[in-house]
Order: C-alpha cells, then sequence, then structure tokens
C-alpha cells in the first residue's frame, strides 16, 4: 500500500510532467522558423542554431527545466514506491494533466472523445490503486 508522501510526489510527477508539455509545444513554435533558415548549412551547424534557439528561449527552459524537475522526482520516487503501480500513475497522470492543460490553454483536445479517453484513464488509475 502507498503512503501519502508517496502518492503526493506521484501526483507532483504528473503535474509537473503534464503541466509543462502543452508551454514546451508553445515554447518550441518557432523552431520551425529556425529549422528553415538553417536548411542547407550542415547538420552540426542547425543542431548548434537549434540548441542555441531553445537554450535563450525562457518561454522554453522555464517548462523544460520543471519537467526535468518531475523526471528527477520521478527516479526518486521509483526507489521508495511500487514500480508496477508508479510508473502507470504517473504517465496516465501526466497524460490527463496535459489534456487539461491544454484546454486551458486554448488547444484543441479532440472534443467528446479525448473526454472519453480522460475517463478511462481515470478508471483505469482507480483499479490500479483499489488493485494495490
Amino acid at each position: 500500500m502507498a503512503t501519502v508522501g508517496q502518492g503526493a510526489a506521484v501526483a507532483l510527477v504528473a503535474a509537473l510532467w503534464g503541466g509543462s508539455a502543452p508551454f514546451l509545444r508553445a515554447a518550441a513554435a518557432g523552431l520551425e522558423q529556425e529549422q528553415r533558415q538553417q536548411r542547407g548549412r550542415g547538420r552540426l551547424r542547425q543542431l548548434l542554431a537549434e540548441l542555441l534557439f531553445l537554450s535563450l528561449n525562457c518561454k522554453y527552459l522555464v517548462p523544460f527545466l520543471l519537467n526535468q524537475a518531475g523526471s528527477l522526482l520521478f527516479y526518486l520516487t521509483l526507489a521508495s514506491t511500487d514500480l508496477a503501480l508508479a510508473v502507470p500513475l504517473c504517465n496516465s497522470l501526466a497524460l490527463i494533466v496535459t489534456l487539461v492543460t491544454g484546454k486551458i490553454l486554448g488547444e484543441d483536445i479532440g472534443g467528446k472523445r479525448a473526454v472519453a479517453g480522460m475517463l478511462l484513464t481515470i478508471l483505469g488509475v482507480s483499479l490500479c490503486v483499489a488493485g494495490s
């Protein structure tokens, strides 16, 4: 049985992963223009230009660091939580948080099918928790 602290850690991982994903997607939108400008100048030069673009973009860097903090917390959580419970919970809850955050930011999340998917995910998470 998972403790309250382990449950909070799993929820925080899901919030960090899921909450940062739509912001990363939005901030990386300018990367396509950078790729078009660097086309034909060599792969290494294009890679360096993309890395420079992303590392100097605060709108990308802050969500990226939050996402990486979620990854660090995830690995720390795995040390004390049942692996068969933590992994599906973190990933499925992160998906739900991503959809909700995307909807709040005005993204098209897919309508009724997305809502049905979220409900099925919540059912699956509930079954995982009840079974442990």
